[in-house]
């Protein structure tokens, strides 16, 4: 389960997409880029290979509901 999540724009022109993310998860902060064409690029404690399927769609459904309302 994602705790905490938050994003910015990865460029200071909002207009350009990408967004930088970060969240907790088993207690460690994760954090990571976000693409416009869905691809996620983990930056700092990556989750376990098992885990990442799993993140990887509740982010997708997360940057869906709060970028592309």
């Amino acid at each position: 389960m994602l705790m905490h999540f938050q994003f910015k724009p990865l460029f200071e022109n909002k207009n350009i997409p990408g967004w930088n993310f970060s969240f907790y998860h088993k207690k460690q902060r994760v954090t990571g880029v976000y693409h416009q064409t869905g691809k996620i690029e983990w930056t700092t404690n990556v989750p376990e290979r098992e885990e990442i399927e799993a993140l990887s769609s509740q982010i997708h459904e997360l940057m869906l509901f709060h970028v592309y309302e």
